[in-house]
């Protein structure tokens, strides 16, 4: 039996598919039909697209494959695939059960076909790879790589790309949810003796200088730098980490931008300041990787405090509230509530892990 990061990221993919089948969690109503009609209509609808037959297909092969996994590696080989296709076609069974209550999605038998193939698919892919030996492979290089304890940054850094995915008002900002947050305090409150009690800014939020924007893209790409030199030993493999987190980065914001404004948009937020931010980013990476891993801890915490005050200092911009209606109204409305707080609350979950391991004795140098 292994300790396995496969548990922890299970859950949360389980999570992100609650986010993504009922977002935005509005307007439940009762339809006045039976809430299994869906598993009697025709199939195929008369409405689909193969991005939709894709995207359910490979939407659950990960949860599959990461539920095989963690069963595998836990001692049950045998009950792995037939669990986890089991537990996927379940899942999607009872999102598909809600929708019917939203009046913005549409239940379908043949979304439930294809989610509970695509689980099975990535339950036989995780059986596959533990019988060719690649997981074995993958542990050991685990073992090489980080220390023992590092399933939490593991699981961090393994969303952190997903995360970049969700536009963000600047590359790698992840994280600014002030100006959102009070608004909607606003509106939660209004017309209640509470409403006083708010602390209302008295000044405008202003936007960032090139300065500040360089300043905020570097701090955001040194924080999962920084948090993977916390679980690693050898500065050799900390500089390769660092620029590949680099890489990832930016081929994941490209990916967002491509998904945004189309292809021939894919590399506009690669201007001067951002440019110049990722260098100086990859610079203070490179130069902090002598540190111990409390230190790196220590730098990590700064870092990220800084980061998101400088983010929640200024104010989203029009663009960027255009870019979401589209993200929310177009193709992508599947994965606008799961991006959306995997972006607002990645680095905050970052902060509270890096908190509670300073806070422990086990980090050593």
């Amino acid at each position: 039996m292994h300790k396995t990061s496969a548990w922890p990221l299970a859950f949360i993919y389980a999570a992100l598919i609650v986010f993504a089948s009922l977002f935005p969690f509005e307007g439940w109503r009762e339809q006045g039909v039976s809430p299994w009609v869906f598993l009697t209509a025709r199939m195929p609808p008369p409405y689909w697209t193969w991005f939709d037959v894709n995207l359910n297909l490979a939407g659950y092969a990960p949860f599959g494959f990461l539920l095989a996994l963690a069963l595998l590696r836990t001692g049950w080989p045998r009950a792995a695939v037939p669990v986890a296709a089991l537990v996927g076609a379940l899942l999607s069974l009872g999102m598909e059960y809600l929708q019917i209550f939203l009046p913005r999605r549409v239940p379908s038998n043949m979304d439930l076909a294809l989610n509970a193939s695509g689980a099975l698919l990535g339950a036989l892919l995780a059986a596959l790879l533990e019988r060719l030996g690649a997981i074995s492979r993958w542990s050991r290089f685990r073992e090489r790589w980080f220390v023992p304890q590092a399933r939490g940054a593991l699981v961090l850094l393994a969303l952190w790309p997903w995360a970049l995915l969700f536009p963000a008002a600047l590359p790698f900002g992840l994280g600014q949810v002030w100006e959102r947050l009070e608004s909607a305090l606003v509106d939660l409150l209004e017309g209640t003796p509470f409403s006083d009690w708010l602390p209302m800014a008295d000044f405008a939020l202003e936007p960032l200088s090139p300065g500040g924007e360089l300043l905020a893209v570097a701090l955001g790409l040194l924080v999962p730098c920084l948090l993977g030199y916390s679980i690693m030993r050898s500065m050799r493999r900390r500089l390769a980490f660092a620029a590949a987190a680099a890489a990832i980065g930016v081929a994941a914001t490209a990916l967002s931008s491509l998904l945004s404004y189309g292809p021939t948009h894919a590399w506009e937020w690669l201007t001067l300041p951002t440019s110049a931010g990722l260098g100086v980013g990859l610079a203070a990476a490179l130069a902090l990787a002598p540190l111990p891993r409390r230190g790196c801890a220590a730098v990590l915490l700064l870092v990220l405090m800084l980061h998101l005050n400088l983010l929640n200092q200024a104010p989203t911009n029009a663009y960027f509230a255009q870019t979401l209606q589209a993200w929310e109204q177009g193709r992508f409305i599947r994965f606008y509530g799961l991006g959306q707080w995997l972006g607002w609350l990645w680095p905050y979950a970052a902060l509270l892990y890096v908190l509670l391991r300073v806070s422990r004795r086990d980090v050593q140098t």
